[in-house]
């Protein structure tokens, strides 16, 4: 686990494990809030197959339950997939995943928007727990 500077730069998450802890420890107090939606608009991954970047969006809609995700810890464990080769499929359902045990809201939709490339854009969508 990573203590997040409360002021500067950030420092470079060394894997999304990390980051995913960061994410936990770094969280807040939620206030009554009913839905947090969260878009970070540049995200950037690599394709497992070619190693060539992706970049895309990714959208992190929840209803919290007592914490909340802190936005510099979302932008550090965001970073952390950088350098990960995954699918978007796959970073949908990982990060949906990591929300839960980050933050245990009492369900979330995260979308993974990836930009177009040979013509071809994917967008993925994994939820857990019942987001209406």
């Amino acid at each position: 686990m990573t203590e997040l500077p409360r002021s500067g730069a950030l420092p470079r998450p060394t894997n999304p494990e990390e980051a995913r802890e960061t994410l936990r420890t770094e969280a807040v107090p939620a206030p009554d809030a009913q839905r947090v939606v969260l878009r970070a608009l540049e995200f950037t991954s690599i394709c497992p197959r070619t190693e060539q970047p992706d970049f895309g969006r990714v959208t992190i809609d929840y209803r919290p339950h007592e914490l909340l995700i802190e936005s510099k810890a979302l932008k550090f464990y965001l970073w952390a997939f950088r350098d990960v080769g995954e699918f978007c499929e796959g970073l949908a359902a990982r990060i949906a995943d990591d929300v839960m045990y980050a933050v245990q809201p009492h369900a979330v939709r995260v979308e993974v928007e990836q930009s177009v490339r040979g013509g071809i854009q994917i967008i993925a969508t994994a939820e857990r727990g019942d987001i209406r």
